[in-house]
């Protein structure tokens, strides 16, 4: 992906040719400090109504009643900056052959990721029901990655098929790229955030009519792509991929196979959700992840479309690969305990980290891949929140996990409330508000990632997965009857 790093000067420059504040109205960015004082009247950063490329009543109505509750002037601006930025910025909604049809953006990239999108829409599921033009445009957003997933399982990013000038970046790559296509890197997480956002989908609407036979032809080719990757009797399945690049990560060894795994059960993931290239290619959290999406794919067969044999196939491969996560995941560590690996080959070699990027081993237990009490996962997310995690950073602005993907030093937002997400400890989630708040850089924004002693050095000023995923966590907070909690903040 496309990096941009921001500094203090081109913050200011962006609010004031955004609109978000006048000149006249004062801005102090401390360069050195995580204490950065923004206008006064916290004027909306949202586009103007006429260029909002979705607009829900419902989104709008939380909105308006969650400001209400929050006496923090600073965090209602932000939550009313980034709850709807999806909407706002990144949703293209229309109707194809009489069905709806969602592409959706993942911000300042216009490509459609399967992951990005998925989690980017996941929060107004639970305002589907109060809605009919939201419910129709999640359920558009579920037909189009079933139609992705037709066109390629391996493939993590795919093209808007309207947009007259698609960006055809990653044609010269050396796997089997199709003009469609964004990006083809296999990671197993794209195949499960359709899973998990139809399934949720469904229990909160009742609505099955998404389920049809792009659902079957769809779900069929997870199932192929998932048992290839199991790279069983010695083939290695038609996936291969290579970059020409001075980024080892963007690429793959061995001929675009990546290193040898030893066919235990697990899956392969030859990339990362941070689309970094994996070290050992059994990636635990995306192999967790992919337990429970199966277990919700068979639910789904069962109920709605009276597939049996199809349905146990899911569940069938869901237990071989926890059979394995079980037997080959795990490791004694001698301060923590026994914990979780961030990643393994099936010879024994197991990578001892965390990634910024969900599914993380941190967030395992917001996806409900893990029991949050499960000993396991408690051990693994003191690890991961620790220096003894070689990604966790810690310094005068903040501290979290960023990854190989940013680099040094660049903690993400995204590991901050994933860990207030997990957390049942309310003074660990006010702390992780509040770092939150105090890390934005003045935009009323979240961003991919800042660095742990200066928020004004930030990377994607407009990333709307990490914006909305802030909405989702503040509206979870408030109707868990925290906002006390929230309103303490100073």
């Amino acid at each position: 992906m496309k990096k941009c790093y921001v500094n203090a000067c081109a913050v200011v420059a962006a609010l004031l040719l955004s609109g978000g504040v006048n000149a006249s109205e004062s801005i102090v960015l401390v360069k050195d400090n995580t204490t950065i004082n923004t206008p006064a009247a916290y004027k909306s950063n949202r586009p103007a109504v006429k260029e909002r490329l979705f607009t829900s009543k419902a989104v709008e109505s939380e909105i308006v009643r969650v400001k209400k509750l929050l006496k923090n002037p600073k965090l209602a601006w932000m939550f009313e900056n980034c709850f709807p930025n999806t909407l706002d910025t990144t949703v293209r909604y229309r109707k194809t052959n009489g069905k709806d049809d969602t592409v959706v953006y993942t911000g300042d990239i216009h490509a459609m990721w399967l992951r990005d999108s998925g989690a980017q829409v996941w929060p107004y599921v639970q305002l589907a029901n109060h809605d009919p033009e939201l419910k129709a445009m999640l359920a558009g957003t579920i037909r189009r990655q079933f139609k992705c997933i037709i066109i390629d399982p391996y493939a993590n990013a795919f093209l808007d098929p309207y947009d007259p000038n698609p960006d055809h970046q990653w044609m010269s790559d050396l796997t089997n790229m199709k003009p469609e296509l964004h990006e083809r890197k296999w990671e197993i997480d794209s195949l499960c955030y359709p899973l998990r956002l139809a399934y949720q989908y469904w229990k909160t609407t009742g609505d099955t009519s998404v389920f049809d036979e792009e659902w079957l032809q769809a779900i069929t080719l997870v199932l192929q792509t998932f048992k290839e990757q199991q790279r069983k009797n010695g083939d290695l399945g038609p996936y291969k991929f290579q970059r020409k690049t001075e980024r080892q990560l963007d690429t793959l060894n061995n001929d675009g196979l990546g290193n040898p795994v030893n066919p235990v059960g697990l899956i392969v993931s030859c990339f990362r959700p941070s689309d970094d290239a994996t070290t050992f290619q059994f990636l635990v959290p995306s192999n967790l992840f992919a337990v429970t999406s199966l277990r919700k794919a068979a639910e789904i067969l069962t109920a709605v479309n009276n597939k049996p044999e199809l349905a146990k196939e899911c569940s069938d491969l869901a237990q071989e690969v926890e059979t394995a996560i079980q037997k080959y995941a795990t490791f004694d560590h001698p301060k923590y305990g026994t914990i979780y690996a961030f990643e393994v080959d099936g010879f024994g070699n197991k990578y001892l980290m965390d990634d910024s990027n969900a599914p993380s081993l941190l967030s395992s237990a917001y996806l409900g891949d893990v029991d949050v009490n499960d000993p396991i996962y408690q051990n693994t997310r003191k690890f991961v929140w620790s220096e003894d995690n070689p990604y966790f950073f810690k310094g005068k602005a903040g501290e979290g996990i960023g990854g190989p993907h940013i680099g040094y030093d660049m903690v993400w937002p995204m590991s901050i409330m994933m860990k207030a997400f997990t957390s049942q400890d309310d003074k660990e989630i006010q702390a992780c508000v509040k770092m939150l708040i105090d890390t934005d850089a003045g935009t009323g924004f979240m961003h991919e990632s800042f660095h742990k002693d200066d928020p004004a050095n930030f990377t994607r000023s407009w990333f709307a997965w990490q914006n909305t995923l802030f909405g989702e966590l503040i509206l979870k907070l408030v109707n868990e009857g925290k906002t006390d909690l929230l309103n303490d903040i100073k």
